[in-house]
């Protein structure tokens, strides 16, 4: 899937009118910036082919969107929802932030788990975080209560993660590593569920962190 550009004579068409959710990147070919951004952001959109559609807008050439959106600094992206901004943001970010911002308008999977939930999950009893990461990684820093098991070991210890004690085992590390094997492991009938946006996200959001 390409990011396409649009312009201000279609940008109602091809935006506003979208089925799916869309990333609007607002850009210039003199911006330094912005070409750090734009393979980031085609990434994601084949990543997410079928689910958001990403186009590109260049401000120089498009003074009607540009003046719409105030994009006074760029990079700027916006996320459109029914023709409407549901997220915004200006300046260069990384993947996962990026799909931070996606969060609102993607489909949820049944497998996955916020970290507010899950922190709520912990602290009732309900979730056992499983660390999935390489073992100098748990052993620097992880979310409390968490075990270990390595992604490498997770289809020959699927024992371990049926809910025996009444906690569902929640897989985190990387956000796309635990998406694809808590999926995984639900088709194969292991009740497992994943942390959205990954340890990142749990980082950010200014949840425990245990050390040593």
């Amino acid at each position: 899937m390409t990011v396409h550009s649009v312009t201000d004579a279609t940008f109602e068409a091809e935006v506003l009118r979208s089925e799916l959710p869309v990333l609007v990147d607002l850009y210039a070919d003199w911006c330094g910036p912005c070409k750090q951004l734009s393979p980031i952001v085609a990434q994601v959109s084949d990543e997410l082919a079928g689910k958001i559609k990403a186009v590109k807008v260049d401000v120089d050439r498009n003074p009607m969107i540009a003046q719409t959106f105030r994009a006074t600094s760029i990079p700027m992206l916006l996320v459109i929802a029914q023709g409407r901004v549901v997220q915004h943001h200006v300046g260069v970010l990384d993947k996962p932030s990026l799909l931070r911002l996606l969060e609102p308008v993607l489909p949820r999977s049944a497998a996955e788990v916020r970290p507010e939930e899950l922190a709520l999950w912990i602290k009732q009893g309900k979730a056992l975080p499983v660390d999935i990461r390489d073992a100098a990684s748990y052993s620097r820093y992880r979310i409390p209560t968490a075990i270990h098991i390595p992604a490498s070991e997770l289809a020959s210890r699927t024992k371990e993660l049926q809910p025996f004690d009444g906690r569902v085992r929640v897989l985190y590390g990387r956000s796309d590593e635990a998406k694809e094997w808590g999926e995984r492991l639900q088709a194969d009938g292991v009740q497992v569920g994943f942390l959205a946006g990954g340890f990142l996200h749990w980082e950010a959001d200014g949840l425990e962190v245990e050390r040593g």
